[in-house]
């Protein structure tokens, strides 16, 4: 059946209140709204709206999840209705920016998550790489010796492997300089000049220069964090005031010159040793917290971690464990990283009440949600089990934090550690300290135990919690017949479902293939708008993947929506956030209502173009109608050419 746009729209504006709405945009999928006050949602409306495929907020945008094709008619009625002025996916964003209340707090933990995201990789990748020697040279954990003693041909593999899983922390100034550059807005070579300053070997510990009468220490900041973070903003404003004064002839050669030559000086005089000891400081009271508190801090912080990430407050900690963690690659003490560990218990515990929810419910968009949520949880994303299932239920939550905490107190208890960043959950023992692992794992089971048999049970004696349509349904049964427009809704249900078939579904693009629950974005990743993949393209061509139908051909040429013959409804969506574009890289050859083949050409994207404007390019191929199916799965493939098959699709 046609979705009632005029109707959906009255719904939403409804739920979200007319005069709490202060602009509103859309993309391929969404409609993108900023809201007074978030408080005066009617969420229970739209969560049981058939028509609204999901929600969530992000950088100050409320987004209402419609789908391809037919939220562009959603947004046009909702102007309508709103007299709201029409307004593109940028200007909303900036609108969004000057309708928040500017917090300091959040803005420096931004700051931070901005800066360590981007190095997260080359620390997980050193830590894993730490990790995999520990199992090479630990004793105890296949024998009474280590492999490297009981199979000595591999004791210069083990060598290898400690030299390069230390160089990521050794000269961990050297990434932080050049993340902390791009953020505060300085050249990002000029940041990784700064690190290698203070990491050169050329500087000796306890030798001092003679500058002026100065005794100024040649100390060398490896391995540390805040030094080089207080380095680079020096070097940002330097650069940036130098760049407004000096004339164009002269400004290209003595801007870096200068900046370099001063941020240096006052690195090694002033700035370096007070934010080592700033950096020792911090360090030393967590460590101390941890070793006076012991297992009831884990325990209190397991019960409080799923709360923090609710404030965003989280994103603060890979600063601090990239410091507990460079302690112990530096010094080798008993400090580690049991924030990872903590966190851990966390994800896995709300995934596990996730997926009792899974369980009890009876609710197909519930089920849907929850199936997928509960395996991001368990691999270390908790948004879509947080804001899409357990919150809303609120009592799965609940569970999980009690989970969390018996858990986390015996991790704190058995002195449990990781010794990288990583996956935090049930992928995390790879990070994990290797002698510790079989108590990692014991202490994740105990987590996801606690928090399901908890959500479960609870569930269960109170299932009109879970099932709430359920209850109401079998109360109006009581007293009178299906009517006849509950008739109408189910043969229309059949016929949907009649009207698909099994199929493949080729890549539209060159590239490399990867799961649709690893792309950067909310939507697509939590598989709110159906399953499928996504791809990394090689080349800017874009082909139908399909034999069917154009039934959306979007203006900015970022996005295709399709219809094969066999039923498969089909979006392509090229880009992140590439709306934003406006149509800018990209070209469209087709339009909507055009009859396709599997590989004609739908347009081309200038990949270089998005990317140094600053989009992600990652294809998503997402079957939008997945729930008329039995499955929709990613094949196992990864390197492909447009016309391989990459998704395939099995009917009811």
């Amino acid at each position: 059946m046609a979705m009632d746009y005029k109707k959906v729209a009255s719904q939403v504006i409804e739920a979200v209140g007319r005069d709490n709405m202060v602009a509103a945009a859309h993309c391929a999928t969404r409609l993108r709204l900023v809201l007074k006050d978030d408080q005066k949602i009617d969420q229970a409306a739209l969560d049981n709206n058939a028509d609204v495929k999901g929600t969530f907020k992000t950088n100050g945008q409320y987004q209402i999840i419609i789908g391809p094709g037919d939220v562009n008619f959603v947004y046009d009625e909702l102007i309508k209705q709103t007299g709201l002025s029409e307004a593109s996916t940028e200007d909303l964003k900036q609108i969004a920016a000057g309708n928040q209340k500017f917090n300091p707090v959040m803005a420096f933990i931004k700051l931070l998550s901005d800066i360590f995201v981007p190095i997260i990789p080359a620390l997980v990748a050193g830590g894993l790489l730490m990790a995999l020697n520990n199992f090479l040279t630990s004793a105890g954990l296949f024998g009474p010796k280590a492999l490297v003693e009981t199979y000595p041909a591999i004791k210069g593999l083990s060598s290898m492997i400690q030299v390069m899983s230390a160089a990521p922390f050794i000269f961990m100034p050297v990434l932080v300089g050049i993340s902390a550059a791009k953020r505060f807005g300085a050249n990002q070579f000029l940041g990784a000049a700064v690190g290698m300053i203070m990491t050169t070997p050329g500087l000796i510990e306890g030798k001092y220069w003679n500058i002026f009468g100065l005794h100024v220490s040649q100390t060398n900041y490896y391995y540390q964090v805040i030094p080089v973070l207080a380095a680079v903003y020096i070097l940002s404003v330097l650069e940036k005031w130098l760049h407004k004064k000096l004339p164009d002839a002269v400004d290209f050669t003595f801007t870096p010159l200068i900046s370099l030559m001063v941020t240096g000086f006052l690195t090694f005089v002033i700035v370096g040793p007070v934010m080592r000891g700033l950096s020792d400081a911090i360090t030393n009271g967590i460590v101390w917290l941890y070793d006076t508190l012991g297992f009831v801090g884990t325990g209190v912080f397991g019960l409080l971690y799923s709360p923090i990430v609710l404030t965003g407050l989280h994103q603060a900690f890979p600063a601090i464990e990239t410091q507990l963690i460079t302690a112990f690659t530096q010094k080798h003490t008993g400090y580690g990283d049991f924030i990872f560990v903590v966190a851990s218990m966390a994800n896995v515990a709300q995934g596990a009440a996730c997926f009792a929810v899974f369980m009890l419910t009876k609710n197909k968009k519930m089920k849907g949600l929850s199936s997928s949520a509960t395996v991001s949880a368990l691999l270390g994303i908790t948004e879509p089990a947080l804001f899409g299932v357990n919150l809303k239920l609120r009592f799965p939550f609940f569970c999980a934090l009690i989970g969390s905490g018996i858990a986390s107190a015996i991790a704190g208890l058995t002195h449990v550690i990781a010794v990288s960043l990583g996956s935090a959950a049930f992928l995390g023992f790879l990070s994990i300290n290797a002698k510790s692992i079989p108590l990692y794992v014991m202490c994740e089971l105990i987590s996801f135990a606690v928090a399901f048999a908890l959500t479960f049970f609870y569930g269960k004696t109170h299932a009109d919690l879970v099932n709430p349509e359920v209850a109401a349904t079998a109360a109006s049964a009581a007293q009178a017949s299906a009517t006849s427009s509950q008739v109408e809704a189910a043969s229309e249900m059949v016929a949907d479902v009649a009207d698909v078939d099994n199929e493949n579904i080729a890549a539209p693009v060159d590239g490399q293939v990867k799961d649709l629950g690893d792309v950067n974005d909310q939507v697509f990743s939590t598989k709110l708008m159906g399953d499928g993949a996504a791809i990394v393209p090689s080349d800017g061509t874009v082909y139908s993947p399909v034999d069917g139908q154009v039934t959306v051909a979007y203006e900015t040429k970022h996005a295709y929506g399709l219809k094969s013959k066999d039923g498969a409804e089909v979006l392509i969506h090229i880009g992140i956030d590439t709306v934003n574009l406006k149509g800018e890289g990209f070209e469209s050859f087709v339009k909507q209502g055009q009859t396709v083949k599997a590989g004609d050409k739908l347009g081309t994207v200038d990949l270089a173009k998005v990317k140094a404007e600053g989009y992600d390019t990652t294809v998503m191929v997402v079957v939008t109608n997945t729930n008329n199916y039995a499955s929709v799965n990613r094949l196992n493939v990864t390197d492909v050419k447009h016309g391989d098959n990459v998704v395939a699709v099995t009917t009811k």
